[in-house]
């Protein structure tokens, strides 16, 4: 993407236009000790060759997931996507179709969405699935929300087992509105009580599975005291593949089904795009947030699809609108359901046993090395360490001897006393020879 400067002029006829005297007043409604106050450290002007030149050095200060043995997970993790994937969603009708706002001449990209929709719906054992969301920590708020409006309650449940990106996006969106939110202490073992914490003010909770830190948990009896209590259970993930193994949320009496998609098709890809997941009963399909398409017949009976049961804001007033998801990841979305129709149920199956296979070879060797607990019972494909020493120095110590073994659990819990714990997710991408090497860099780190 070129660079379009702004010179004086332009920013002039900018403010004149929105009505502002003035670049400060434009940002007053930020808080002035929130705003840069000087010139950032740039130098004034280079060539563009230059600037390739410097970019490209900077960029090559990374340590690319495909270039060292890779076991980092926590919430986005290295698959393989095959080369099909990325041909077909580069197709200009894919590829520039932004969203169907005229859907009746986007009979393409609305059967696409239909297809996703029904692979969502049945990877997560629920009715209905939307087309998609942001991501799976916003897809989660908006099943907050959801919870909240199908119930007339307030407060909402987050287990200590759900990640806390997911649990900062809810608590961040609840709190401006006005709603409560308990997020509970982190639960390494899966032990929490989340049963006696059920009043007649909440409206659900959530519980992730796999949970944040590896441990699978069996929903049914949650699901059960939510229903006794009229609350509903929102069941999450973060790691799409489990799906092929695990049972699914839906299965186990979840509500609301929200989660992460971009282990199917989609890249790590620095953090983003990725693509939510979101599914639920039918029962609730009228709360559902997003966009949905439906399947119909035209005047002639031919098989069509459409746009259905619109809710956006775009189509009522805002203060009736069930979401403020305006678009969604259709590019992403794309990509995870022509990735899974690749595979299939049965290759999604054999999928995610290789990944358990190896995640547990892997769990074996790291247990081995001097130091090292695997705190874990059950797992899919990641689990948390506990190792003599700092987990954050540890993992620095690895990077050198380049290994990237895992995320301290201290960098997305800090000050909870978790400074000695690990998070290892091994893929199908791993070799025998990258797990060797984990566990040789591991012993060393703890050496030093």
């Amino acid at each position: 993407m070129r660079y379009l400067p702004l010179n004086a002029k332009d920013r002039a006829e900018m403010l004149a236009r929105v009505g502002v005297a003035s670049i400060d007043t434009f940002f007053a409604d930020i808080p002035a000790h929130k705003r840069l106050d000087h010139d950032l450290d740039l130098p004034a002007r280079k060539t563009e060759m230059d600037v390739e030149r410097l970019l490209s050095g900077l960029a090559a200060k990374n340590v690319a997931a495909g270039l060292v043995p890779f076991f980092v997970g926590a919430g986005a993790y290295k698959h393989h996507v095959p080369a099909s994937v990325d041909h077909l969603i580069q197709r200009s009708e894919f590829l520039t179709s932004y969203t169907p706002y005229q859907p009746e001449i986007a009979q393409g990209t609305l059967q696409t969405i239909f297809e996703f929709q029904t692979q969502v719906a049945a990877l997560t054992a629920m009715d209905v699935a939307n087309a998609s969301m942001y991501d799976g920590s916003t897809a989660t708020v908006e099943a907050v929300a959801m919870a909240r409006r199908i119930t007339g309650r307030s407060k909402a449940i987050l287990s200590g087992g759900l990640h806390p990106h997911y649990a900062e996006a809810v608590r961040t969106v609840s709190t401006m509105a006005g709603e409560e939110t308990e997020v509970l202490a982190p639960d390494i073992f899966a032990a929490e009580d989340l049963f006696s914490l059920i009043d007649a003010d909440t409206s659900c909770v959530v519980v992730q599975n796999p949970d944040f830190f590896g441990n699978l948990r069996d929903l049914s009896a949650i699901a059960a005291a939510c229903k006794t209590k009229g609350a509903l259970l929102v069941g999450a993930f973060t790691e799409a593949v489990s799906l092929g193994l695990v049972q699914p949320p839906g299965a186990m009496g979840a509500d609301i089904v929200a989660g992460e998609g971009q282990s199917i098709g989609n890249r790590l890809n620095f953090g983003g795009p990725y693509v939510g997941l979101f599914a639920t009963k039918t029962k609730y399909l009228r709360q559902m947030p997003g966009r949905l398409c439906g399947q119909t017949v035209d005047a002639s009976g031919r098989r069509g699809f459409v746009l259905t049961l619109s809710t956006r804001e775009q189509h009522i007033r805002r203060d009736k609108a069930t979401s403020n998801i305006c678009t969604n990841s259709g590019l992403a979305s794309l990509a995870f359901s022509i990735h899974l129709t690749l595979l299939g149920e049965t290759g999604l199956r054999r999928l995610a046993r290789i990944n358990h296979a190896h995640a547990v070879n892997l769990a074996d060797r790291l247990a081995a090395v001097p130091g090292v607990q695997v705190l874990n019972k059950t797992f899919f494909n990641e689990f948390t360490l506990r190792i003599l020493g700092n987990a954050a120095q540890a993992i620095e110590r690895m990077a050198e001897m380049g290994v990237l073994g895992g995320v301290p659990v201290s960098r997305l819990l800090p000050g909870r006393g978790l400074d000695d714990l690990i998070l290892a997710a091994s893929t199908e991408t791993n070799t025998d020879a990258d797990r060797e090497a984990f566990a040789d860099a591991l012993q060393g780190a703890l050496s030093c």
